[in-house]
């Protein structure tokens, strides 16, 4: 594990002080990703207020942030371009090395056409609890703007406590070759759905957090993973007919 992901807003607006009181030292040895969009009076990715936000990350951290992504930018779809462009304004300018925006849900994003600055890194939900609606937009939005990299998140969905987990056999997804825990292929699942490059996991157990950096190892069968898409495609095509 090298990188640490967190937000303006995470901790009642306190991640930041936080992170740096607690890690001290130990911050420069990792990759620090953090979020904006989120306020006290609400969501809001108003362009003044996002280099603002941006602007005072390096002060309370102590040191530049890796990454800032504009946080859940469908709450606020009609900022989402002047935004986009404060957020590369400001890697430009030296305040963070790379910038992009982090959906849990882009199907409204997905179906606008945006003329926005490349970004370098676009976050969304991967894993076995996402739909289908939400996997092809999300799929469908990176390859629009063209994004350089594309990292996941929530591979659970919440919590790995969580009865539905007991009901999935996610071994399923290991190659025939490749030996993990329930959690492990769950996790390793995750990156190839959709295919993303990193994944950004919650965790308050550190033996949670071994058993997920073991997973990173481990091989995902690209045949499981098709067949289960194409099924999880069919049920949302029937289920739109249904309704």
């Amino acid at each position: 594990m090298t990188g640490l992901d967190t937000a303006y807003n995470y901790r009642g607006f306190t991640a930041h002080r936080n992170l740096a009181a607690v890690a001290g030292e130990l911050l420069g040895s990792f990759e620090i990703s953090t979020k904006v969009g989120f306020f006290p009076d609400g969501h809001d990715i108003d362009a003044e207020r996002v280099r603002a936000a941006v602007q005072e990350i390096p002060e309370v951290l102590g040191r530049l942030p890796s990454a800032v992504l504009l946080h859940n930018p469908e709450c606020s779809v009609g900022g989402f371009e002047k935004a986009c462009e404060a957020l590369a304004e400001m890697r430009d300018a030296g305040y963070c090395r790379s910038w992009g925006f982090s959906t849990w849900d882009p199907r409204e994003l997905a179906e606008h056409r945006w003329t926005i600055p490349q970004p370098d890194i676009v976050m969304v939900r991967a894993g076995l609890r996402v739909p289908a609606p939400a996997l092809d937009a999300a799929e469908r939005l990176t390859r629009q703007v063209r994004a350089r990299r594309v990292w996941g998140m929530a591979p659970f969905g919440g919590s790995t406590e969580d009865p539905l987990w007991s009901t999935i056999d996610t071994s399923l997804f290991l190659s025939s070759s490749q030996k993990g825990t329930a959690v492990q292929a769950a996790v390793s699942a995750a990156f190839a759905i959709p295919a993303v490059e990193k994944l950004c996991v919650g965790t308050t157990s550190a033996t949670h957090l071994a058993e997920i950096v073991q997973a990173e190892s481990l091989n995902v069968s690209t045949r499981v993973v098709e067949r289960y898409r194409a099924l999880l495609s069919r049920r949302a095509e029937r289920s739109r007919t249904t309704s």
